[in-house]
């Protein structure tokens, strides 16, 4: 099976958006008047981003949901795509179960391909996701100020404790390791939650890399600080109960290094003033999306984290960085 082949078997599609879609050398994208395009590229790399073993259906869905998430984070909604694809070989059966993957998603949110690039090297998948948002209605990562309220949305941690049973160095119940690998694999992107956000939050980022990571984006282009209540966050590992030491005692300090710095969440934080507290919820009512506030934004610049009684905690986190070390 040849390049082309490759192409019009598994990936081209009828466009319904676009007024060019693939088989051109470039595609024809025609944006709603009053509205500005949101562009984000993600890239995933076998053995960086990915196991060899994963599902490929499950890949595909990734390797769009990663960039999804980056629109929802600007409260943008998605239009088209772009799929840059190295493969070692045309495997068929691969490309069934990563198209189909792949296209379940994108017709979910009525996101479509519109053209991208095939070649043959290691396993390597970069997409290129449009969507529009209103003129000026973008959320931001400049727009937290002190004294606003601080949000993530869903849970965090499970995908790196998913990892961490992959390295061997924790255990599960096999449901819930097969739940924990499920947010690693197959993450759901908040795209609902950041169009109902637009008009209520004052800032937002995906979390991709870790909570204190991605967080710090926000704390720096706003030029403020903000306080975490490791107590709630704890709380948002939803197979808190499951990490242990060799003890049977519950590990703490594991659960809080996952929700904060564990990274793969593709959840959404975000800050909002203590006067839309009730329009947050209903936000988060008709996305379908629970959301918890975790603490605040304050002035003095730094990231805080307090315990149960207020009182500092002096470890630091650090998120997921590709060429940290």
């Amino acid at each position: 099976m040849g390049e082309f082949d490759l192409i019009d078997r598994f990936f081209k599609r009828p466009v319904t958006r676009a007024t060019l879609g693939v088989g051109d050398d470039c595609a024809l994208l025609m944006p709603t008047p009053g509205m500005q395009l949101a562009v984000s590229s993600d890239m995933l790399v076998e053995g960086r981003h990915f196991l060899s073993t994963v599902d490929p259906a499950r890949l595909g869905h990734k390797a769009l949901a990663v960039n999804l998430s980056d629109l929802a984070a600007c409260g943008a909604k998605p239009l088209a795509f772009m799929l840059a694809l190295a493969l070692p070989r045309a495997d068929e059966a691969w490309l069934e179960g990563f198209s189909r993957g792949l296209f379940a998603l994108a017709d979910a949110h009525g996101c479509e391909l519109i053209g991208g690039d095939t070649t043959q090297g290691p396993l390597n998948l970069c997409i290129t996701v449009l969507g529009e948002v209103p003129r000026e209605q973008a959320l931001l990562r400049s727009g937290a100020r002190a004294g606003d309220d601080l949000y993530v949305s869903g849970t965090l941690g499970d995908a790196r404790l998913a990892l961490e049973v992959f390295r061997g160095t924790r255990a599960l119940p096999l449901a819930a390791f097969e739940a924990a690998r499920a947010r690693m694999e197959q993450p759901t992107p908040r795209v609902a939650l950041g169009l109902a956000l637009r008009g209520v939050a004052t800032a937002a980022a995906d979390i991709s890399d870790g909570l204190v990571g991605d967080l710090g984006h926000i704390l720096k282009a706003s030029g403020v600080g903000a306080c975490i209540d490791s107590a709630i966050a704890i709380d948002l590992l939803a197979s808190k109960a499951h990490v242990t030491l060799a003890s049977g005692q519950f590990d703490a300090e594991a659960a809080l290094e996952y929700v904060l710095a564990g990274g793969d969440d593709y959840e959404l934080v975000f800050t909002a003033p203590p006067a839309a507290r009730d329009a947050v919820q209903a936000a988060a009512a008709r996305a379908g999306t629970p959301v918890s506030r975790i603490g605040r934004i304050e002035a003095a610049p730094g990231l805080r984290l307090v315990d149960a009684a207020g009182q500092a905690i002096t470890r630091r986190f650090a998120s997921f960085d590709h060429f940290a070390g």
